[in-house]
């Protein structure tokens, strides 16, 4: 049911287990052409916030300075919810949206998100906002979230809920939220909703996560969903009307792979995100958006909530291509089988950034941050973590590549 991964696909692995980004390889096969007037063809209803929000949205987690005419372009295509977060290219996305929306932040839903600590006081996150709001040029967010949260105790900091409560009567922002997408993501979820403690949530969800997708053909592919509770976790969402965006949907975003098998104008991506927008649980989805040509690769599925002939199968064959290389955000099954303390689900997650999203510049910025990162794998044997993914990954194969690559 499943063809075998042609040969172009081992050569890609094996240079990206050498630390070889494929960027000249995959650069050479272009996106199908798009309609030049692709634009926005739904807006939701965002959960009890009432604000209504395009069904694609940009993310801007890869913004970077002098980029303005992007959120532009996508203001052009209807495009009206752009999520950011403190961290993003060291404060240039917040700066170029904030330079780019002047004028229109009347038109718009702009998110932005600060990681939180479990100690950290209600005035450092305060004076957090109060940098992003100028970053941003604006005197509020509609959205603000704890960021990348891994830790219910990070959500039992009473100090959070001081915040926001202060924030809000200030008029610094309207809502709250969370956003994960890390290890412990269905507890945090589960925490934040049994205690209603956010209007939005912000997780990663694709077909790679959901156990349904691999129903009729698991006998097939030995590889399992890893988010067995986070379909029901969205239904709870939506019954306690709390706003669902989807991120991470492409899962790992080896677009250039499925170029070869993309027919009638329809792209992989648009599969993606059918899938996603399919599930009445979630309201939109994010996506980085870094050309204009993907902007309007990506809006080609505004306006679904079914998927299309054909779909199936594409996705079918991506995650047959990649399962074994893709790193399940969530996951975290690895956790401590180090002994050496590399944080291995993070280590992968960068070698993603520059070899799927071919973002090297990126990779190397949030690898910096892990750290020595996967330094002690240069002189490891491997056997500590062999065994250690469920998804049949071979950590130790790419962990001291990715260093030298990163580093």
């Amino acid at each position: 049911m499943h063809p075998k991964a042609p040969d172009r696909r081992r050569f890609l692995r094996d240079t990206a287990v050498l630390g070889l980004a494929p960027l000249t390889t995959a650069s050479t096969l272009a996106a199908p052409s798009t309609a030049t007037g692709a634009g926005v063809r739904r807006y939701a209803r965002l959960g009890r916030t009432n604000l209504s929000v395009s069904d694609i949205s940009f993310g801007a987690s890869r913004l970077r300075a002098g980029e303005e005419d992007l959120v532009a372009h996508a203001l052009d295509r209807g495009i009206n919810y752009f999520d950011t977060a403190e961290g993003y290219t060291r404060g240039d996305s917040e700066t170029v949206l904030g330079n780019a929306l002047r004028g229109r932040r009347d038109k718009v839903v702009l998110v932005s998100k600060h990681i939180t600590g479990a100690n950290e006081g209600a005035g450092e996150m305060m004076a957090a906002l109060e940098a992003t709001l100028t970053r941003l040029r604006t005197d509020y967010v509609d959205i603000y979230m704890s960021h990348a949260i891994n830790s219910v105790a990070r959500l039992e900091n009473a100090e959070w809920h001081a915040f926001i409560d202060r924030a809000r009567q200030q008029g610094k922002l309207r809502f709250s939220g969370v956003s994960g997408h890390a290890g412990n993501l269905a507890e945090c979820l589960e925490y934040a909703l049994a205690q209603d403690m956010v209007d939005v949530i912000l997780a990663a969800y694709n077909f790679g996560q959901d156990p349904k997708f691999y129903e009729g053909f698991t006998r097939s592919f030995d590889m399992v969903a890893t988010q067995p509770r986070l379909p029901a976790i969205l239904s709870r969402a939506r019954a306690q009307d709390v706003g669902v965006v989807a991120m991470k949907t492409l899962m790992g975003a080896r677009l250039n792979d499925m170029r070869p098998f993309e027919t009638g104008g329809a792209t992989y991506a648009q599969a993606a995100f059918r899938w996603v927008l399919a599930n009445p649980d979630v309201n939109a989805l994010i996506i980085s958006m870094t050309s204009r040509a993907r902007i309007d690769e990506y809006l080609g599925a505004s306006g679904a909530t079914a998927l299309a002939a054909g779909d199936l199968p594409l996705l079918e064959r991506y995650a047959a291509l990649n399962g074994h290389t893709y790193c399940r955000q969530a996951c975290d099954a690895c956790d401590g089988a180090c002994p050496h303390g590399v944080p291995i689900a993070d280590v992968l997650r960068t070698r993603m950034y520059a070899t799927d999203y071919q973002d090297v510049a990126f990779a190397r910025a949030e690898y910096a941050m892990l750290g020595d990162g996967a330094a002690a794998c240069l002189g490891c044997s491997g056997a500590p973590c062999r065994g250690a993914c469920p998804h049949g990954i071979d950590i130790a194969r790419f962990c001291a590549p990715t260093h030298r690559m990163l580093s």
